[in-house]
Parts: C-alpha cells; sequence; structure tokens
C-alpha cells in the first residue's frame, strides 16, 4: 500500500518539490501501477519463460555497402559556416572555443 508519507519521501529523495494535491495524485496514480503490477506477479508461473517480445525479429536493415560519398569541399559547400575542413557550430554547455 502506498501512502502519501511515502510518495513525499521518494519525492525528497529525487529533490522533486510537490505540492499536497501532487502528492495525493500521485499516490492515487502509483497505487493503480502497483496494483497491476501484483496482478502480473499473481499470473506469472515458473513453467512461463522470460520473453522480450512476444514475436521474434529480424534485422530490418540492409547490409552496408560502400559507395559515392562527398569530398570535404562538396559536403561543406552548403555550410553557413567552416574552416576549410570541418563545420563551424556555436559552443554548447559553456565550452570554450
Amino acid at each position: 500500500m502506498i501512502t502519501n508519507d511515502v510518495v513525499a519521501h521518494l519525492a525528497n529523495l529525487s529533490r522533486i518539490a510537490l505540492t499536497p494535491e501532487e502528492i495525493e495524485k500521485l499516490t492515487g496514480e502509483l497505487g493503480v501501477i502497483l496494483d497491476a503490477i501484483n496482478k502480473v506477479q499473481e499470473v506469472a508461473t515458473a513453467d512461463v519463460p522470460a520473453t522480450s517480445h512476444p514475436i521474434p525479429l529480424v534485422n530490418v536493415f540492409r547490409p552496408d555497402v560502400i559507395g559515392d560519398t562527398l569530398s570535404a569541399e562538396e559536403a561543406l559547400s552548403g555550410a553557413p559556416e567552416h574552416d576549410g575542413s570541418r563545420f563551424k557550430v556555436s559552443a554548447i554547455l559553456g565550452e570554450e572555443q
């Protein structure tokens, strides 16, 4: 049984600020999820093999084949900015150029 106190504790551990209304809503939603898990555990038996997918899957990708490629000049010809051999992009995440 999941309670408001449990949800508040989990939110605190996760560093998530929740209002009392959000805690109440999540308590109900998590309770439904746990009930569904309990139903699955009731049905699952040791003689049923685990599966990752109900139907067998095969690779649908074509094999890699080396073909004609663009030269560096052709690839960079449409770039808004480049340094002659590479695309020039803005720095991200506070990195220095």
